[in-house]
């Protein structure tokens, strides 16, 4: 088996790299080549056996797709995309990288032809939702983004669906919880701060909240996120029928849950070490994202994630932590 992944020197594509080299297949099939495409150079894995080829470069660049796809890769984990504060932030870059990109590396497999027809598996995202709420937001709900992220994944999620209408493509939308508790460096996405209050404290570090403690979001963690990539690449998705893109599980806790899961895990010394610095603006972004869903289509197919977000910290503490708090 041949996999693509684009976004693969990001945060879950690192993951996702480091556990399909470690497990060296893919459902029942061997992974005997792995193509890695990011705009920074993504690293190769320890101990995979197979053929590794790391590309640098940018997906909405002309050629770069059609190379991407040359080897044609059986799995493609389509994870490459600038994230939300930046695609607000920079409107030309957001759809160049996040919608144009994702039309090359569609039209760059469509050229092939058939009989050739890859399993894509599209990360979506919970920003695709918008405002107004019901207390439960159904599978079914009309994606209405208020956001140029949420609006570029909808996109995505449309183009994914008729792609794989017309043949060219098996195509998955997963659309990801907000991811928690990110390793590394806070980055641009606008919803950092729910992984730097726990990130932060837990390495003795200082960390602000900009929103009060009532805002409520929907969490998974690394780990979870990288076995929903497995689980979609091998699936059968004729279930899905034409509705190819679907809400993953999670956990639904307000900030000040949050912080007693921290307390509960890390005691009061990491929790005294958040500094709440109330931004109005931020506050007001974040009080307007769906907090609780149903995911039964996604459980019924077999996905599944923490259900309790004290496991979430402790993913963290075990993934990144070595599994002692420093």
């Amino acid at each position: 088996m041949h996999i693509l992944i684009t976004g693969a020197a990001g945060m879950i594509g690192r993951k996702l790299v480091h556990r399909l080299a470690a497990d060296g297949a893919l459902g029942a099939r061997g992974i005997t080549a792995l193509t890695l495409l990011d705009a920074l150079p993504p690293g190769s894995p320890d101990g995979f056996g197979g053929t590794v080829t790391s590309v640098a470069a940018d997906l909405a660049t002309p050629g770069v797709a059609e190379t991407a796809v040359a080897g044609r890769p059986d799995v493609v984990f389509h994870l490459a995309g600038v994230v939300s504060g930046e695609a607000e932030a920079d409107f030309e870059k957001g759809y160049r990288v996040n919608l144009d990109g994702t039309r090359a590396l569609f039209e760059a497999i469509r050229r092939h032809g058939a009989p050739y027809r890859p399993r894509v598996v599209f990360t979506s995202s919970i920003a695709a939702y918008g405002s107004p709420f019901p207390d439960v937001i159904a599978d079914d709900f009309l994606t209405t983004p208020r956001t140029c992220y949420g609006t570029q994944k909808v996109i995505c999620e449309l183009l994914l669906a008729d792609y794989t209408r017309r043949g060219v493509l098996d195509g998955i939308g997963l659309r990801l919880p907000n991811i928690c508790i990110r390793p590394g460096a806070p980055n641009k996405a606008a919803s950092g701060f729910f992984s730097n209050i726990l990130r932060e404290p837990l390495a003795g570090r200082e960390a602000v909240l900009p929103v009060g403690e009532d805002v409520r979001m929907w969490h998974a963690s690394p780990r979870s996120a990288v076995s929903f990539l497995l689980h979609a690449a091998t699936i059968d998705l004729t279930p899905l029928g034409g509705r190819r893109s679907l809400m993953m599980p999670g956990v639904s806790v307000t900030v000040g849950e949050q912080i007693a899961a921290l307390r509960r895990v890390a005691g009061e010394a990491a929790v005294r070490l958040i500094r709440p610095a109330f931004d109005p603006m931020i506050n007001a972004m974040f009080a307007t994202i769906p907090g609780r869903f149903d995911t039964r289509r996604a459980v019924t197919l077999g996905f599944h994630a923490e259900t309790a977000f004290d496991a979430i910290i402790e993913v963290h503490i075990q993934d990144e932590l070595g599994g002692v708090i420093p």
